[in-house]
């Protein structure tokens, strides 16, 4: 009896798909692309619409072969590759291959989020003709790319030096490593000087307050003779407890990661340069052996993805798994939903665990040390994403001192909420202060009179912008809509591979090939 035939991009996932597929198929993989543009010449009809000229590549003809030789004996053949551009380009390719060896009428495409047993039933069950328009985008940016890099690389080996490439997105990528590294070397620091004060009350307890405004405007104070003029003004004058504030604040867990945030989070708390980071997801998502009973398991959702959107059963699995191990307090009332920007495509869902049942640690013995971090990592995010929001109690107090205003606050953690499991790494800041000093601060009442116990004039400098980090560089690419977050890996790589960047202290400089 003839059996089905599975097309796979990577023979990673055979493993795992063998469980659930059973005797009745045979599993084969095409390793990535088999057919492409030529690589010794540009493959590309300039005065022919751009029409591509495509060949197979080196090595891959026995690989096309084997796989005409399997569909021929197949009762049908599903062709599977990654459910993105380039797995649709993929499975277009070796469908085409098997119409000249007369192998058609029983050919599929199917696509799979995730490699479970509930996703690969119900692709099977969505089988479908190969998408055209995914293809033709997958053509088009593969010829841009080719044109870019073959028009524009023989003017670098001509100018700079041989061996120099450029590309659609790596060159632009450049100039803005590039234009950041002039703005920081031409940044000229700017002086400026903060006033602190501690004050305190009649029972003795005291509080620090930061000057905040000079006359109703923001203190400009731009060297020490300034700000010692100030001090002595200060001690002249008293001061009154102008205004009390005293709020709450929430603070909402952050989305299941896409696959540019998870590039940043790796990046900027496991030190994983992106295309490490996508490498272990890669092997999370086609499976991994855990035990003799489990065998190859698929631990995360597709990767490749710019999606926050998850599917309503695995929500469900999370609010259980949040009010069984962390309690109902932990559990928001309703489902948290997640707005996708408007820009994304949302062929797919988030990233996140596939199976609740394998908590990271319940598992760690199976995965590499990098492999636990990462996934553990996926795991926390996509729990606290479910989880209730964290309270904060917050007090904001003005102190009057003449026509000086200084400003105290404090934010205390009421309820731990999401943040008993998941913190997300800060931003980049410019370091010039915020105009208010952070502290526990005592029970005021407004007109209440203070004392000024000690003065603490600082010197400071203004700061330019910091040099782009490969966690910052991703996040800038994506605002700006430049190149797909799945692309960002190979892009930093590129980069440093051909030296036009430096990683220095976690920071991407040029080197002068990169500002040749």
């Amino acid at each position: 009896m003839a059996k089905n035939l599975l097309i796979v991009e990577s023979p990673a996932k055979s493993k795992t798909l063998k469980k659930f597929l059973g005797r009745n198929f045979d599993i084969m993989a095409t390793v990535g692309h088999v057919i492409d543009l030529p690589k010794s010449r540009i493959g590309v009809d300039l005065e022919n619409d751009f029409a591509p000229e495509y060949v197979v590549i080196e090595g891959k003809d026995k690989v096309l072969k084997d796989l005409r030789a399997a569909a021929r004996k197949a009762e049908h053949v599903y062709l599977a590759p990654d459910p993105d551009r380039e797995g649709e380009a993929i499975a277009w390719h070796v469908a085409n291959s098997f119409k000249t060896a007369r192998i058609g009428g029983k050919v599929s495409r199917i696509a799979f989020n995730a490699i479970t047993k509930k996703a690969v039933t119900e692709a099977f069950e969505h089988a479908r003709a190969i998408d055209i328009d995914l293809v033709n985008a997958q053509q088009a940016r593969r010829v841009l790319d080719r044109i870019v890099g073959y028009k524009v690389s023989p003017f670098l080996w001509q100018t700079v030096a041989r061996g120099l490439s450029a590309g659609r997105v790596q060159s632009v990528a450049l100039r803005i490593i590039c234009e950041r590294e002039e703005e920081v070397r031409n940044f000229v620091p700017q002086e400026y000087w903060e006033i602190d004060v501690l004050l305190a009350k009649s029972d003795g307890r005291t509080f620090a307050a930061k000057l905040a405004k000079i006359e109703g405007a923001k203190p400009e104070l731009k060297d020490q003779a300034s700000a010692e003029a100030a001090v002595a003004e200060l001690r002249k004058q008293k001061f009154e407890v102008a205004d009390i504030k005293i709020g709450s604040k929430k603070r909402t867990p952050p989305p299941p990661f896409i696959t540019s945030t998870l590039q940043q989070e790796a990046a900027t708390k496991l030190y994983f340069a992106p295309q490490k980071t996508m490498r272990i997801a890669q092997a999370l998502y086609e499976g991994v052996d855990l035990n003799v009973e489990a065998g190859a398991v698929g631990l995360i959702t597709y990767m490749r993805t710019d999606s926050v959107r998850v599917e309503p059963e695995a929500i469900h699995e999370a609010r259980e798994y949040i009010q069984q191990v962390f309690g109902k307090k932990y559990l928001p009332s309703s489902p948290r939903m997640f707005k996708t920007k408007k820009s994304a495509q949302d062929a797919h869902e988030a990233i996140r665990p596939t199976y609740l049942e394998y908590a990271p640690d319940k598992i760690k013995k199976s995965l590499t040390k990098d492999q636990y971090a990462l996934y553990s990592l996926i795991w926390d995010r996509f729990i606290a994403s479910q989880m209730e929001a964290a309270e904060y109690d917050t007090v904001s107090v003005d102190i009057n001192a003449g026509k000086y205003l200084f400003r105290a606050s404090s934010q205390n953690l009421r309820f731990d909420g999401y943040l008993k499991l998941y913190k997300e790494s800060d931003s980049n800041g410019n370091g010039n202060g915020n105009g208010e000093a952070k502290g526990e601060i005592p029970p005021l009442e407004k007109g209440e009179k203070l004392k000024a116990e000690k003065f603490d004039p600082s010197q400071h400098f203004t700061k330019p912008l910091p040099r782009f980090s490969e966690a910052s560089l991703v996040k800038e690419l994506e605002s700006l809509g430049i190149g797909r977050p799945s692309t960002y890996a190979q892009i930093i790589y590129t980069l440093k591979q051909r030296k036009y960047v430096d990683l220095v202290e976690r920071r991407l400089v040029p080197t002068e090939l990169g500002f040749a």
